[in-house]
């Protein structure tokens, strides 16, 4: 059994929340976790990036010097990459790279990110949060309570347009629905804070 610490607001620790590991697989698949912080990464670049090579350049075809006799380089027109201004050499040409994983290796990763918070003692869980209003002030002096002054990812039972607007302009903080969260934000965000309603959903089997 993993211990999972509950708060209230003010940073005092309410309760203690006895999960079992094989509910997240029973161990840390790093292989797996691994492989799908790669691809998610991965899938987030563009492949725009391009250059120019000597046939999209401007300039003549015309070879600078004849062959022999004039001292200078065997040089051939000034597109050649050897020449300032002329086309790059194996340029970069857009193209788009996609790693992709199945539901299940996406639902296994996911549960190994949550075991390896829960076993790094970066998992925490806050119960009685209710603004009325969004209020920034409120949720940034929670965090301070919970001593969380690093990246965090914050999970929400269900969209909730209040808490939503009171921790957007925290910096460092992400705001997701445990429905919309992955192994990426979860491996890469120093602490995750669930609600008590998100993580009930979450042992439910979401």
């Amino acid at each position: 059994m993993v211990e999972v610490p509950i708060y209230n607001p003010e940073g005092q620790q309410v309760d203690t929340l006895q999960v079992d590991e094989q509910r997240f697989g029973g161990e840390v698949n790093t292989r797996l976790l691994k492989q799908a912080v790669v691809a998610y990464h991965t899938n987030t670049h563009q492949g725009s990036a391009a250059t120019r090579n000597r046939s999209m350049v401007e300039g003549s075809t015309r070879k600078l010097y004849r062959q022999k006799g004039t001292g200078n380089a065997r040089r051939g027109p000034i597109r050649t990459n050897i020449m300032r201004g002329g086309g790059v050499a194996h340029g970069k040409r857009p193209h788009r790279v996609r790693h992709s994983l199945n539901r299940k290796m996406r639902r296994a990763a996911l549960d190994s990110a949550f075991l390896a918070k829960m076993l790094g003692a970066q998992f925490k869980v806050v119960d009685g949060l209710s603004l009325e209003t969004p209020k920034t002030k409120v949720f940034a002096q929670m965090l301070k309570n919970l001593n969380i002054n690093r990246s965090c990812l914050f999970g929400l039972a269900d969209r909730d347009e209040v808490l939503y607007r009171s921790a957007r302009n925290v910096a460092n903080v992400t705001v997701r629905p445990l429905a919309d969260l992955n192994a990426f934000e979860v491996a890469s965000r120093q602490t995750l804070l669930l609600t008590r309603g998100a993580m009930d959903a979450l042992l439910q089997g979401r």
